[in-house]
């Protein structure tokens, strides 16, 4: 029996509803979003929480990408969804953790973002290990800079605390795993994208937004690329297809 349990919304988006560790955590954050289950292709996101699969882009047009609001069909061994010029093929396979294999096809030399969008359920003692002194692009509502992690400005980013109204959002390119520690629990996860640049992107809303009615929640998002936007994406801080016409990455979490 697996020590990881995974719920999964293959109607809409295929998106990962809950994630439990072996300890009984539940990893993901979720909000209550009944307009999430209406949406249609080219809608304005619908924040429900959960890890949203972000393709070809994150911000920009389409709001999070093209494939979080399609239905997601079952093909072979996982689930398939296509666009107008493309196809993206998902697997997972559940043992100690969750292996995520995917097969992007499409039109060699296109640019695309993807992104594991993944909002999770910590506490305000929690922590995200990363590298520490690594580059990352910092935004906040006030301005736009680099900094190294996990210092932005005199304040500590791998610490979350409590909700005190600020918006943040990191990117650090060049980084293919994160770690999460939560009490006595931990969730890695780990991109393999071959060939491809990759990030982790970092969503530190800790109650500042939307301004109509602010909530906190907190993304760790494994990335192919390293710009939120496709059109802003300069070379190397995209995924390319390659001539063959195929891209092929893997996603592991565990959790213990």
């Amino acid at each position: 029996m697996s020590r990881i349990d995974l719920r999964v919304d293959a109607e809409h988006g295929a998106r990962w509803t809950s994630l439990r560790g072996p300890d009984g955590k539940e990893w993901l954050w979720r909000r209550d979003a009944p307009e999430r289950d209406l949406v249609r292709p080219g809608d304005a996101f619908v924040d429900a929480g959960g890890l949203e699969e972000c393709f070809p882009t994150v911000s920009g047009e389409p709001d999070h990408g093209d494939v979080w609001s399609r239905r997601w069909e079952p093909d072979g061994d996982g689930l398939t969804v296509r666009g107008e010029d493309y196809r993206l093929h998902r697997s997972i396979l559940l043992d100690d953790g969750v292996t995520a294999s995917y097969l992007l096809r499409g039109e060699p030399g296109r640019r695309f973002i993807w992104a594991a969008h993944a909002l999770l359920d910590l506490s305000d003692a929690a922590r995200l290990l990363l590298p520490e002194g690594h580059p990352m692009d910092v935004s906040t509502d006030d301005a736009d800079f680099t900094a190294r992690w996990p210092d932005a400005g005199g304040v500590d980013m791998s610490e979350f605390g409590p909700s005190d109204g600020t918006v943040t959002f990191l990117m650090l390119a060049g980084l293919d795993s994160a770690t999460v520690r939560d009490g006595a629990s931990t969730l890695t996860m780990r991109l393999t994208a071959e060939g491809q640049p990759t990030a982790i992107a970092v969503w530190r809303n800790l109650g500042g937004w939307p301004e109509a009615g602010p909530y906190r929640s907190i993304g760790v998002e494994p990335m192919i690329g390293a710009r939120a936007g496709l059109i802003r994406a300069e070379p190397g801080r995209a995924g390319v297809i390659p001539p063959d016409g195929e891209v092929r990455w893997t996603l592991r979490v565990t959790a213990s």
